[in-house]
């Protein structure tokens, strides 16, 4: 087997500050524009959109449109002093609410000790989200909090006045991190706005937020990316072949960040360790699991996930090829015979099994919980279903 290679976020520096740079999403784009013409801007936003969505982007690229000294019609002009500042996310009216850990070097971090870094990863992997995060600050094995002493720092920076622009905007990164005393704060700041201040909040899970701030928020949906849309992307940005891009859009269901690790991973080994892991599943040779499963627990982070993804596409793609029409299948040779073996030891509901058993152990992975006990777990699972 040829060597697992290290996956990497996107190496190239990606700038989504405009509306024109966010594939498709037009719609949205439209009403947030109106809005800023028309001087209906509601002074608190959520831009609530799955892992993946183009939430964020689409926040930041609001952020430049009204900071914008020349706007246009349909787009900030990317091109006055505003602009170029929020290219490099250093507009000084531009502040950022985050989730963070303790790290080696921060024993009680806050948001601005972590800004560097966020400028970089904000810029580079827009469509990521908290695992992908940690594990740029170094804290993957953490649990991440907006805590009590942000909220003095929000309560600081909402006393501040506009330095450049009319308006200044405190944008907050997943607030359904914000533990009670930060929420309490964001929610009193809410009640009571100071003048000329924008609040955009980025959630993928709003659910999980306080009701009293979220009945205070102007909800702007973020959908998934259509296939198209994700396919013109990886062609257009990644320069990811025709034929791999439209595969890997089918496979990706909407979310841009899970179709960039699609589009870098290491194919042929995904394909080969996922074949091996499931026919010692089958075989239930639990000695050769359990080494299986430290092998695992070896490879870098974004390599398990991108196995995990793999196993979630192959069942989709299984189901299809027993209860559908070949002719559905968007998949290359050597994974079409594979899925032609697994389909024989497969019905509908083990099939519906499997994918539950791989979704749950990447989002237990994303948890940073133990990957070797992830694996071996799932393995045994896996083993005891599919005989």
């Amino acid at each position: 087997m040829k060597r697992l290679k290290k996956t990497k976020f996107v190496s190239q520096f990606y700038v989504f500050m405009l509306f024109e740079e966010i594939y498709g999403l037009k719609d949205i784009k439209k009403k947030l524009i109106q809005a800023v013409e028309q001087n209906h801007v509601a002074h608190a936003q959520l831009f609530a959109g799955r892992a993946g969505s183009g939430n964020l982007a689409m926040a930041l690229a609001m952020a430049t449109y009204i900071f914008c000294e020349n706007k246009g019609e349909n787009d900030a002009c990317g091109q006055c002093a505003a602009c170029s500042k929020m290219k490099k996310l250093v507009h000084p009216d531009l502040h950022f609410v985050l989730p963070v850990s303790s790290t080696t070097k921060v024993a009680k971090p806050l948001s601005q000790d972590f800004l560097k870094e966020w400028r970089s990863f904000a810029l580079q992997n827009t469509y990521a989200g908290i695992s992908e995060w940690l594990a740029c600050i170094g804290a993957e094995s953490k649990t991440p909090s907006i805590s009590a002493e942000e909220s003095r720092k929000i309560v600081s920076t909402l006393s501040l006045m506009p330095y450049e622009s009319e308006y200044k905007i405190l944008l907050i990164w997943l607030p359904e991190y914000l533990n009670i005393t930060s929420a309490n704060a964001l929610l009193k700041a809410l009640e009571e706005p100071p003048q000329k201040t924008l609040f955009f909040l980025v959630s993928e899970q709003p659910e999980k937020m306080l009701i009293t701030i979220l009945s205070r928020l102007q909800r702007i949906r973020v959908r998934d990316f259509e296939d198209e849309e994700v396919r013109l992307f990886l062609e257009e940005k990644l320069s990811i072949a025709a034929e791999k891009a439209r595969q890997v859009a089918h496979l990706a269901e909407g979310n841009l960040q899970k179709a960039i690790y699609m589009s870098q991973e290491i194919e042929d080994d995904n394909h080969l360790l996922f074949r091996d892991w499931m026919r010692l599943c089958y075989t239930r040779n639990y000695q050769a699991l359990i080494e299986k499963s430290e092998e695992f627990a070896k490879m870098p982070k974004e390599v398990q996930k991108n196995l995990l993804l793999y196993g979630l596409s192959m069942s989709q793609e299984t189901l299809l090829y027993k209860y559908a029409s070949e002719e559905l299948l968007r998949v290359d040779a050597h994974s079409l015979e594979f899925i032609n073996g697994f389909a024989k030891t497969m019905d509908m509901s083990k099939i519906h099994s499997l994918y539950y058993l791989l979704n749950e152990a990447l989002q237990h992975l994303e948890r940073n919980a133990n990957a070797k006990i992830i694996f071996l777990d799932t393995s045994l699972l896996i083993s005891q279903m599919i005989r």
